[in-house]
């Protein structure tokens, strides 16, 4: 199977080593050529255009920051791919972005397959993502040797253009509200005169421990904000969800509150970090000490 990825940024050049690895034939791009040009060595041909890398692919998999990206590259790619190759659309765009993408696919005769996916770098540079996809059957089936070597598991959302972006928007507003919870109580432990590493003892090993509470607030007491998923990408999710409950009514109370810490820490200069980053939104340098 020969797939054309396009964007091989955090996520995307992890999921074409996976790829890679899998013994498929990956062919790359990106806007910036020497992301691309740094999986050369692991086996990727590299192509100067987006066109070039869609010729004679089976599967164009997009990886991209949001829908204007990638509605911008997917065009000459489209035209170049042949005939009965499938689009699988990874980039995370929100329903109602997924339909526009799709609609796209439908003038070049294209099959398009919503398949944006969970987890962040380590996950993709592993090849145990969460696929999640919707689209149809037939070619969800064909799709099973890219969805095998880039995840762990793959959940059918439906057949339906736009369900498993919708799933991809709950999943990200969960780590979004976990993220800022984890935040929040290490904060309000300090400004309370509470060592905040006590926090994180305390829900150890209980009902209400996670051990992504334990990873981001250990990062956050760290001041290691190493990005695996940027501040800057869980704003652009988060306003893409309020999108999503305003068009069906549902109230959007916490996605409003979320939103808020996440561009205080995004204007603050914490933009490119990782979302542990957060913290400072709750308390300035609040990790400082320690």
């Amino acid at each position: 199977m020969r797939v054309a990825v396009l964007g091989t940024g955090t996520m995307g050049a992890g999921m074409a080593r996976s790829l890679l690895r899998a013994g498929l034939d990956v062919t790359v791009w990106n806007r910036h050529a020497a992301k691309a040009q740094a999986l050369a060595a692991d086996g990727a041909t590299v192509a100067d255009s987006p066109a070039a890398a869609a010729t004679g692919a089976d599967v164009l998999l997009t990886m991209l920051f949001d829908e204007a990206a990638v509605a911008e590259v997917a065009a000459p790619a489209l035209a170049a791919l042949p005939n009965g190759s499938i689009w699988m659309q990874s980039a995370t765009v929100g329903p109602a972005g997924a339909h526009r993408l799709a609609a796209i696919a439908d003038a070049d005769a294209v099959t398009f397959v919503d398949a944006p996916v969970v987890g962040t770098k380590k996950p993709a540079d592993e090849g145990t993502l969460v696929a999640l996809v919707s689209g149809p059957p037939d070619a969800v089936e064909r799709l099973q040797p890219v969805l095998a070597a880039i995840g762990s598991k793959t959940i059918n959302a439906g057949s339906a253009v736009g369900q498993a972006s919708g799933l991809k928007l709950a999943c990200n507003a969960w780590v979004a509200s976990l993220t800022a919870a984890t935040a929040q109580s290490l904060a309000l432990s300090r400004a309370l005169g509470v060592d905040p590493r006590l926090f994180l003892a305390s829900i150890e090993g209980g009902a209400s421990d996670s051990p992504y509470a334990q990873l981001k607030g250990g990062m956050m007491l760290g001041n290691d904000f190493t990005p695996s998923f940027a501040v800057d990408g869980l704003v652009k999710d988060l306003g893409l969800m309020q999108q999503a409950a305003a068009a069906t009514g549902m109230p959007g109370h916490l996605l409003d509150a979320l939103q808020q810490a996440f561009t205080v820490a995004a204007d603050s200069g914490h933009a490119d970090d990782d979302i542990a980053a957060v913290a400072t939104s709750f308390m300035p340098l609040f990790t400082e000490g320690g």
